[in-house]
């Protein structure tokens, strides 16, 4: 269901503009809003002096509101009309395995947990350390790195000095001397990294 939703504005010029909003399923949206409040339809409702009825067939596209019944509506799931109608694209918050990136040498296997993470301020990876295996070194940088060992144990070199972790055991460090990671075991080490800022 189209539904054109009109606000007055200013008149200007003898004349009075109108912003027109052609929004798809604003029920669904309503709903999923409810939703996330845990509320139910009567709460909102009494929340808005409605009916449940009605707020069933706003969700459900059967009918359309008007601006004061939607601006109330809003208000009681903690929103407005501004950020209602935005057409900012919704943050991505879960990524599923088969998003993750993978690259795989001799060495070890990465993948990265969030696609095209470079772009944030962390940058998570999944590694699966061939055994007598290490990571390539990496320069001093700025930032520091965090790991959690999954199973194995890895150790972590860290300019002339070097550290022991086993599953279950996380390390953490700044990343101001050369390091990188080793598998010293006969098995297949796997440890989450993250790295911050992005140097996967």
């Amino acid at each position: 269901m189209r539904t054109e939703i009109k606000l007055a504005g200013t008149p200007q010029s003898g004349e009075t503009r109108r912003r027109n909003f052609n929004v798809m399923e604003i029920g669904n949206k309503i709903k999923q809003l409810r939703l996330q409040c845990d509320l139910t339809q009567e709460e909102l409702a009494n929340r808005c002096e409605l009916t449940k009825g009605y707020i069933s067939q706003l969700e459900n596209e059967l009918t359309s509101p008007s601006i004061a019944t939607l601006m109330d509506i809003l208000s009681a799931l903690g929103t407005n009309l501004k950020d209602f109608f935005s057409e900012e694209p919704e943050e991505k918050i879960v990524f599923k395995e088969q998003e993750f990136i993978e690259k795989e040498t001799t060495q070890y296997t990465l993948n990265w947990l969030v696609p095209n993470s470079q772009k944030n301020e962390m940058e998570p990876v999944l590694v699966d350390l061939m055994p007598k295996k290490n990571t390539e070194p990496d320069v001093p940088h700025e930032g520091e790195e965090f790991g959690y060992v999954l199973s194995g144990s890895v150790v972590i070199h860290l300019g002339k000095k070097k550290y022991k972790a086993n599953k279950g055991e996380s390390f953490y460090y700044q990343a101001n001397k050369e390091h990188y990671i080793e598998n010293n075991t006969d098995r297949v080490a796997r440890f989450i990294w993250v790295a911050t800022p992005p140097t996967f």
